[in-house]
């Protein structure tokens, strides 16, 4: 686990996206979990939505420019050809960004969303650039994603793994699924959702003791598991619309990957 999840912004209440932001979100992740060559897709959001490059650049963000921001992250990926790979993205993903005269500015759709954008594809990045590849990658991925609050993009990583398993091993990444479900519930202030799917992940993962044994390392969330068990206990005294600030007061929950 890196350090700087110790610090995610998504420790907290997050807004409701509208449906357009969330399949921008939606798509990248999917791409980057796919095939780790797909992490490049991150990159781009990163800059363009940058608060302090929009208020520099407010016709556009030069192409030198945002090349030369893009080679850190694309180096760590292995890529040491911006202008390339941003050529490549452009054909690809048509809805990241607009050209103009002075330079590029994101896409329409982002609306006044953009610095959000750029925050949460840069807390994604950073889940994802150092994990191991191969046959570990999802597994990973599903585990970083989850250290660093990002719950609705832990969810999608292991829901194949989820598909996939047969037997004990399915339900108990079932367990971590609805594990992850209900701390989105958490960020979306929605009190039913999450006692809803805690009440349901807490027997199947107490059943192995919050370790899941999988083919490709073992997930060990007991301590994650004791904490969403007294969050579980404090929301079950509460009422809809009741203040869940009790439920953030809690640790936050990590898992490990062993």
């Amino acid at each position: 686990m890196s350090d700087d999840c110790n610090h995610t912004p998504f420790w907290q209440r997050q807004p409701r996206l509208p449906l357009e932001i969330h399949r921008f979100f939606q798509d990248r992740m999917e791409a980057a979990l796919h095939d780790p060559e797909g992490r490049q897709v991150l990159v781009w959001p990163i800059i363009l939505g940058a608060a302090g490059l929009r208020q520099a650049y407010p016709e556009g963000i030069p192409e030198t420019e945002l090349l030369n921001h893009a080679v850190r992250m694309l180096s760590a990926l292995g890529h040491h050809d911006p202008a390339a790979a941003w050529k490549a993205h452009l054909a690809r993903w048509t809805d990241t960004a607009v050209g103009g005269t002075e330079g590029w500015r994101p896409a329409p759709a982002w609306g006044a969303w953009g610095p959000l954008v750029s925050l949460r594809c840069g807390w994604q990045l950073a889940a994802l650039t150092p994990l191991p590849l191969g046959e570990r990658y999802p597994l990973a991925s599903g585990v970083s994603l989850f250290n660093h609050g990002l719950y609705h993009e832990c969810h999608d990583a292991l829901e194949p793994l989820w598909t996939a398993a047969e037997g004990d091993l399915k339900t108990q990444m079932q367990g971590l699924i609805l594990l992850t479900g209900g701390y989105h519930h958490l960020q979306q202030h929605n009190l039913g959702g999450l006692l809803m799917l805690w009440e349901e992940a807490l027997p199947r993962l107490r059943a192995c003791g919050g370790r899941v044994a999988t083919p490709w390392g073992e997930v060990r969330a007991e301590t994650a598991l004791d904490l969403t068990a007294q969050r579980l206990d404090h929301g079950r005294r509460m009422n809809d619309d009741a203040d869940l600030s009790p439920l953030w007061v809690l640790d936050r929950p990590t898992w490990e990957l062993a």
